[in-house]
């Protein structure tokens, strides 16, 4: 059986953790910035995980 590519986009958009939990950035944070408040953009700043409804597609993408 031949190995089994990553998706590219997975790729560059997760990080896996220690204990096999999946990071992700948060949304709205690219542009437009200028009407969001200093605390909604400071709050954007942290990773946070991928919801558990998610995680089997995105470990899917990792092929984990």
């Amino acid at each position: 059986m031949p190995k089994l590519k990553t998706k590219s986009s997975a790729k560059k958009r997760f990080q896996v953790t220690g204990s096999g939990k999946i990071k992700r950035k948060r949304a709205f944070k690219n542009h437009i910035l200028t009407k969001k408040e200093t605390t909604q953009k400071r709050n954007l700043r942290h990773m946070t995980l991928v919801s558990k409804a998610d995680e089997g597609r995105v470990k899917q993408m990792l092929n984990l």
